[in-house]
């Protein structure tokens, strides 16, 4: 296999340290670079559809939790990959937008309920499937095993970090 920028940097290391093992900088380095592409890669997508990452973030949530296709802010941002400080500001952008309606809670008036709208469910169905098609351009280059093994391997990781 030929060598990428994250071997130079290694052999680098090893050669102006030898006493440090730096072979995490080959997982971690790795990692940040395809992390950078990834999200050029996937804004684009958003951007082409007039959305932002965490506003398709935030139809998608609502989309998969299935009828009635609401929940309140709080819920939001516990099910999205958006902070819970950004899930009022993609709401407002998408409740202007005609995406999503926010409505008063009939269990608690001080809480409220973001449902999405007939446009907005049509929306993130439509880019839902165009979405998995990108995602699945963007792993192409792996074979089904090793897509399988680097699934389980990152979820893994993933747990023990949030140990």
């Amino acid at each position: 296999m030929e060598p990428d920028h994250v071997d130079r940097i290694l052999e680098q290391w090893a050669r102006e340290r030898p006493d440090l093992d730096a072979s995490p900088i080959g997982l971690i380095g790795r990692l940040h670079r395809l992390g950078d592409v990834l999200n050029v890669e996937l804004r684009r997508f958003f951007a082409e559809a007039g959305l932002g990452d965490g506003d398709f973030d935030v139809l998608v949530t609502l989309r998969r939790n299935g009828t009635p296709y609401e929940l309140t802010p709080g819920e939001l941002g516990a099910s999205t990959m958006v902070t819970s400080s950004a899930v009022t500001k993609r709401i407002d952008r998408l409740e202007r937008a005609g995406l999503v309606t926010r409505t008063v809670s009939p269990d608690d008036a001080r809480s409220r309920r973001i449902r999405l709208t007939g446009p907005g469910f049509e929306l993130v169905d439509r880019l839902m499937g165009e979405h998995v098609a990108n995602e699945r351009r963007l792993v192409d280059g792996l074979s089904e095993r090793d897509r399988t093994q680097l699934a389980a391997l990152l979820r893994r990781w993933g747990q023990a970090l949030d140990r």
